[in-house]
């Protein structure tokens, strides 16, 4: 997969790119990233990539010109990709919408600065707006490396484990389950005996049933939004859970 990210400050996304699962994917050849620098695009001595709103107001406005020449070279040179801008503005990021970019072979990331990207941009040539979360940020090369990393790892063959992905948090909308290891015991706190019992079926229902609490204690909003299945609906009966769930799911659908 390819991502073709284009800034003002490049610099601010090197040193993410080095280090960790997407490093060694870049090394592995599952994804390459390029950084472009819009200021390259410029067409004045000055390198001007911003200036003052039309009508007043505060701030600048990123300038339409060396945005699209920057995006013109990229599609000359690696083919056409989905334009995404990283804008406050845009729909809300999550894993669904990791998953859906990540069936795209080519993703061309606009990072905005200011107070916006000229208009004219964003009616133009974006494909989809993202925001990952209602929150300002001095710009969006911190979302666009969000982006990068949580679809990377969706990728075949990126993480050493091929069944992580699958078991995230949010993947099936649930959060995960509480994870132990080393030592048996902390401080006077003891791991589960069911987690070391070796019954796998144990296992897997306490894994189940403690992802739905935690789901239940920490984001009930979610519950209402997954869907059981049948074998599922019956351990959350014999548990005590299935009333607190129902009504849940029933104020989702209203």
């Amino acid at each position: 997969m390819i991502f073709d990210i284009l800034t003002i400050f490049p610099d601010l996304l090197e040193s993410p790119l080095n280090e960790g699962i997407i490093r060694r994917a870049i090394k592995d050849g599952k994804i390459a990233v390029n950084i472009h620098n819009i200021r390259d695009f410029a067409t004045d001595k000055h390198a001007m990539t911003d200036d003052r709103p039309f009508g007043g107001g505060e701030g600048m406005v990123m300038k339409p010109e060396p945005i699209l020449a920057a995006l013109n070279q990229v599609k000359q040179q690696q083919g056409v990709g989905l334009v995404v801008m990283l804008s406050p503005q845009g729909r809300p990021y999550n894993q669904a919408v990791a998953e859906e970019l990540a069936g795209h072979d080519h993703l061309i990331m606009i990072c905005g600065r200011y107070e916006g990207v000229d208009e004219r941009i964003l009616t133009r040539v974006v494909d989809d707006e993202i925001s990952i979360g209602d929150y300002i940020l001095t710009g969006g090369e911190l979302a666009a490396m969000v982006l990068v990393d949580s679809i990377t790892r969706l990728l075949p063959g990126v993480l050493g484990c091929a069944e992580s992905a699958t078991q995230d948090t949010f993947s099936r909308g649930l959060l995960k389950h509480p994870q132990y290891t080393r030592p048996r015991i902390f401080e006077g706190d003891e791991v589960p005996d069911v987690l070391l019992s070796g019954d796998h079926a144990a296992v897997d229902e306490w894994r189940f049933l403690a992802a739905v609490r935690q789901t239940l204690k920490k984001r009930p909003e979610l519950i209402g939004k997954v869907d059981f299945s049948g074998q599922e609906l019956i351990t959350l009966e014999k548990h005590g859970l299935a009333a607190e769930i129902n009504t849940l799911q029933k104020l989702a659908r209203q």
